[in-house]
C-alpha cells in the first residue's frame, strides 16, 4: 500500500549558512557602521541584538532574505512581537520549530478526512502518515495540504509504493 509521510522540519546546517550569510551582509551595510549589532545562531534560536529599535527590525529583514533564498520559511518560527530592550539594546529572539505538534497534527488529520479523498491519515509522533491504494490519491493529498493555509512549512518524504 502507498504512503507517505509529512514531516515539518528545519535543515540546520541551511539556517547556519542563511545565518552566516546575513552576518557577512551586516558587516559590509553602510548603516550598520560602528554600530554594535549581532546574529547568532545557538541550536535552533537565532538571537538579533543592536542599539535600536529600527536597526533590529532592519536586521529581521536581512535575515528573512538570507533564509528565504536558502528555502528556510519564516512562516513556521516564533517572532517576538516587540524587539526585547535590555539596558542600550534591543533585541528579537526567533525559534524554529521541528517537528508537528498534536493539535497541528489532528489539523492535517481532520483535512484530509474532511477532503473525501480515499487516503487514511494517522498520526505518528511527530509525523503523519498518509497512506492510500493508488498514487493518485496520495499526490491529491499532497496537493491538498500544499494549498491549505496551515502555517507550518511542511515537507513530504519517505513516498513508497
Amino acid at each position: 500500500m502507498p504512503s507517505f509521510d509529512v514531516v515539518s522540519e528545519i535543515d540546520k546546517v541551511e539556517l547556519r549558512h542563511a545565518v552566516e550569510n546575513a552576518e557577512r551582509e551586516l558587516q559590509t551595510r553602510f548603516d550598520f557602521r560602528g554600530v554594535d549589532a549581532s546574529i547568532e545562531l545557538n541550536d535552533l534560536t537565532v538571537t538579533l541584538k543592536t542599539e535600536s529599535d529600527f536597526q533590529v527590525r532592519q536586521l529581521l529583514d536581512i535575515l528573512r532574505n538570507n533564509t528565504t533564498k536558502r528555502g528556510i520559511s519564516l512562516s513556521g518560527a516564533d517572532i517576538e512581537d516587540e524587539p526585547v530592550h535590555s539596558g542600550k539594546t534591543f533585541s528579537f529572539h526567533i525559534t524554529f520549530k521541528q517537528g508537528i505538534d498534536q493539535p497541528l497534527a489532528k489539523q492535517i488529520v481532520k483535512l484530509v478526512k474532511e477532503s473525501k479523498i480515499k487516503v487514511q491519515a494517522s498520526i505518528q509522533g511527530e509525523k503523519v502518515r498518509i497512506n492510500g491504494k493508488k498514487r493518485d490519491d496520495l499526490q491529491d493529498a499532497i496537493a491538498l495540504l500544499k494549498n491549505s493555509d496551515i502555517e507550518l512549512p511542511l515537507q513530504f518524504e519517505n513516498f513508497r509504493d
